[in-house]
């Protein structure tokens, strides 16, 4: 598995199975669904998913943080199909 940082920048992502989880400086999305089943693929995948878990765990244990993000701005458009 390549070395992940969480919340490092805005490009990073990765996939374990069918789970991608996305890097954001304020945040990370996860998204899609993981099988860790009983065999070595799902220990292997499983590491690989508490790996990401405690970086980011020890990422936000070091900074100061909020109770709670706003949520972000939304740009708004006209849709251009009608």
């Amino acid at each position: 598995m390549k070395k992940f940082l969480p919340f490092a920048n805005e490009r990073d992502s990765l996939a374990l199975d069918d789970l991608t989880i996305e890097n954001r400086l304020d945040r990370l999305e996860i998204y899609g669904s993981l099988q860790i089943t009983k065999d070595q693929t799902g220990l292997r995948l499983a590491k690989e998913l508490k790996e990401i878990i405690d970086a980011a765990v020890h990422a936000l244990e070091g900074e100061t943080l909020p109770d709670q993000l706003p949520s972000p701005d939304i740009e708004r458009v006209e849709n251009p199909f009608g």
